[in-house]
């Protein structure tokens, strides 16, 4: 995988990238500020921006995953150093099939595979290099790991993407700029252009020295230009201009999540020129602190985009397959931890899962999958407020919280910021389990909320949150109740609500 710090570094230089075209004015993915703009202006702005067409397909898809595999698998180590022989590449077994029906049962709905890692081996047989698959012994070097895993994706209704290592330890060119970049995008058309769909590209931050001792300047725009041009509905991450990293590798998201951040870096006039085009610009700026889009953060914004964010975790210690590490792999109990504290924090979870050396999904990790698939499985299956009875005194539509989706939805009336629901359900129950979903389709929104109970004599705080986004999951003691209430206390706007869950985790 990567370390923080050159992540961090690489954050420093982001490039963004949108498209007008299919939005009108008040829809739109990024919007400038002006100096005459007052702060209600810019909260008006902010409450507005929205995703893309890409970005809205991605962020519901909630759970994806990293396939860590590649040469690193054979040597025992997390980084080559591009010096292996390809006769150590040959998995014995190995079933692509296998790894997307193991994902796609544990709730994966797409896979990201290693294409290529910091070593420079590629799992297809790339014409411009000889450190690949085709000289390896496995299928007498007629193999191709990408072409397996990309078939099994579509034939299994999965989403496929492609990690690209912009750091190359193999190549000799690397630390020459402009040799390495084209390098690089002939690889880039490759994997684009023969394995039919790709839904994602997952780009990182790394970035070591070369062999003439200098590290190449990645050109960023010629990259996602072309991902654009040969794959326009696959997102750019998280180097990239659709989703952002959360900015820790622990699987852990904040506890306050905006979507809407500010970029910098952008010219007004450069937005205003190319207002009806898919554009990229290359701002600046850290975007893995713990506050990043408060009114705060976004009173001196220079311009504002929609830039959601992805946590990604392995299921292991680390993020190739190492035997010794077979009885570390994350329990379900960790695996359900993570997963309140990504998805249930406006974010989607990227869980990696590394094929062993067999080339198989190894059964310890299928185990602990499969268990924490269940525990989600039987705390989400039944909304203990449906059936309720539902009064909100200046809201509209309040049906949808039990039965919504993002064109049938709550919000409250006139211009109100604030919005109280009050449930009573059809008999008393036990619940320890929050769920609340904003239709970000039009715009993130909520800004602090908090649920009560009615405990006979009466409203007592359960729990309370600031934001809510894609989706927001709380935890707390049981409580037993047949009277709820949740107040939306602050709001950029009108807050909007597509669902209102209360649950009981088993056990």
């Amino acid at each position: 995988m990567i370390s923080n710090h050159k992540m961090k570094q690489g954050l420093l230089v982001l490039a963004l990238s949108w498209s007008t075209a299919a939005y009108a004015q008040q829809k739109q993915s990024y919007v400038t500020i002006s100096a005459t703009d007052s702060e209600h202006d810019i909260i008006r702005k902010a409450a507005n921006l929205t995703p893309s067409d890409r970005q809205l397909r991605w962020q519901e898809l909630e759970v994806t995953g990293f396939l860590h595999f590649g040469m690193n698998t054979f040597t025992n180590r997390e980084w080559g150093d591009g010096k292996e022989d390809p006769k150590l590449f040959n998995p014995t077994r190995l079933d692509a099939a296998q790894w997307v029906r193991t994902c796609k049962e544990a709730g994966i709905k797409q896979v990201i595979i290693t294409a290529k890692h910091h070593d420079g081996f590629c799992l297809w047989p790339s014409k411009y290099t000889e450190h690949s698959v085709k000289n390896s012994p496995w299928k007498n070097g007629k193999g191709d790991v990408v072409r397996e895993i990309a078939d099994a994706c579509h034939q299994q209704g999965v989403g496929f993407g492609i990690y690209l290592s912009p750091w190359d330890r193999n190549n000799p060119d690397y630390g020459d700029t402009e040799k390495y970049n084209a390098y690089f995008l002939n690889q880039l058309t490759e994997l684009l252009g023969n394995y039919g769909k790709v839904d994602e590209v997952w780009f990182d931050g790394a970035n070591g020295e070369g062999p003439n001792g200098k590290k190449p300047v990645y050109h960023f725009d010629a990259w996602y230009n072309l991902i654009r041009k040969m794959q326009p509905g696959a997102v750019i991450a998280v180097m990239g201009p659709d989703v952002r990293w959360v900015g820790t590798e622990s699987g852990y998201g904040r506890l306050t999540e905006w979507s809407t951040v500010p970029m910098n870096g952008l010219a007004n006039q450069s937005i205003a020129d190319n207002s009806q085009k898919d554009i990229i610009f290359a701002p600046k700026g850290d975007m893995t602190g713990d506050d990043l889009g408060s009114r705060d953060k976004i009173r001196d914004a220079k311009t504002l985009v929609w830039y959601p964010s992805e946590t990604d975790v392995s299921i292991r210690p680390g993020w190739f397959y190492h035997e010794t590490e077979d009885l570390k792999v994350k329990s379900p109990e960790k695996l359900t931890d993570i997963y309140y504290s990504s998805v249930g924090r406006n974010s989607v979870l990227l869980l990696n899962i590394p094929p062993d050396q067999r080339g198989l999904i190894n059964e310890h990790d299928q185990k602990n999958l499969m268990a924490w698939k269940r525990t989600l499985d039987q705390t989400f299956k039944n909304n203990l407020a449906k059936g309720a009875k539902i009064s909100s005194s200046n809201g509209i539509n309040t049906g949808a919280l039990l039965n919504g989706n993002l064109k049938n939805y709550w919000t409250t009336k006139a211009n109100d910021t604030t919005g109280l629901i009050e449930l009573t359900l059809p008999k008393p129950q036990l619940f320890d389990v929050l769920l609340l979903k904003e239709n970000i389709t039009v715009g993130q929104r909520i800004e602090k909320f908090s649920l009560e109970y009615f405990n006979g004599k009466s409203w007592e705080v359960i729990t309370d949150g600031t934001t809510v986004g894609a989706k927001r999951l709380i935890r707390f003691k049981p409580v037993l109740a047949q009277k709820v209430r949740l107040k939306i206390i602050a709001s950029r706007l009108n807050p909007t609500l597509t669902a209102l869950g209360l649950y009981k985790q088993p056990g």
